[in-house]
């Protein structure tokens, strides 16, 4: 199985009924553990139960931001208050009959008085609570889907970049490996050199022997190229592994770094082909820090 990127997004519209829509998005970037953000509307709570639950059981680190956006449509009906133009239009003609007046009620001016019009409002809000969540639910499924598909897309392409970081190690170790010779001659020469000069007389036995320690340790670095090429296999392998790997691999980074660190003081100052072992070693740190760098985006 492939491993999985924390970067990811997936979003669905729905339509519920012919007053009731919504969208409902899924953002997933990196965190270092699983952190849910909802954004519901009010009055949802069991809903936003359900869908924590959900996230939960089917991502492992992330930081996930679910929003859902509700779209409610009504339909209006314009009607009047029958009883207030009937008393408008009898105050009217009773004025016009006391006072001996001409004209006619304009029907303009009745409808623009206060609550003449009345809207009559068809679709509620609240009563569709329940048919959103019914919905929602059935949509969580499928949407945690399509995420988890893009976010394997982008695990394949971290997983291509880690393999071609691991390959330019690789190839650094053996470059390390085959100029080994090399430095342990060096240490050779100067262990000679030492004993050489030991015959004067300023010669001190016990600083003689932790010199010499000094020097046989620091001309092998066989166990360092072994842990490195360990490191690397077993770095490997996580990258085909399945389930939360990314900090397995920080691990593993980490140890090649004190690895590579090892390496750099064992070998630094040698002269001669030591300057090229100095050069790959540094490539070796900059190799695990580009690593270091997408392992931040693993699941």
């Amino acid at each position: 199985m492939p491993i999985y990127s924390m970067t990811g997004f997936a979003r669905v519209q729905v339509r519920v009924n012919d007053q009731l829509g919504y969208t409902l998005s899924l953002k997933s970037v990196n965190h270092r553990f699983l952190d849910v953000q909802l954004r519901l509307p009010n009055g949802l709570d069991a809903l936003e139960m359900e869908l924590r639950r959900a996230l939960k059981e089917h991502l492992v680190r992330g930081h996930v931001e679910l929003t859902l956006s509700v779209d409610r449509s009504t339909q209006q009906t314009a009607g009047y208050n029958r009883d207030l133009v009937a008393g408008y239009l009898a105050a009217f003609n009773a004025a016009r009959e006391e006072h001996a007046l001409s004209g006619q009620p304009d029907l303009n001016v009745i409808l623009r008085l206060p609550g003449v019009l009345q809207n009559d409002n068809r679709g509620n809000g609240e009563d569709d609570s329940a048919a959103l969540a019914e919905s929602v639910q059935q949509q969580i499924g499928p949407l945690l889907g399509q995420l988890k598909i893009m976010r394997a897309r982008e695990g394949e392409s971290l997983a291509a970049i880690l393999r071609a970081s691991l390959d330019r190690l690789t190839e650094a170790v053996e470059g390390v490996a085959l100029l080994r010779p090399e430095i342990e001659q060096r240490y050779q020469e100067r262990l000679t050199q030492r004993l050489t000069a030991a015959t004067g007389p300023e010669f001190n036995r016990q600083r003689l022997l932790e010199e010499v320690a000094v020097l046989v340790d620091r001309s092998d670095i066989s166990e360092e190229l072994a842990r490195m090429t360990t490191h690397i296999g077993h770095f490997r392998e996580l990258l085909s592994a399945s389930g939360e790997v990314g900090k397995k691999l920080d691990f593993l980074l980490q140890e090649m770094n004190r690895e590579a660190n090892t390496l750099l003081s064992k070998t630094g100052g040698v002269g001669g082909k030591g300057t090229h072992i100095t050069e790959l070693g540094l490539a070796m740190k900059a190799e695990i820090e580009k690593a270091r760098e997408q392992i931040q985006n693993v699941e």
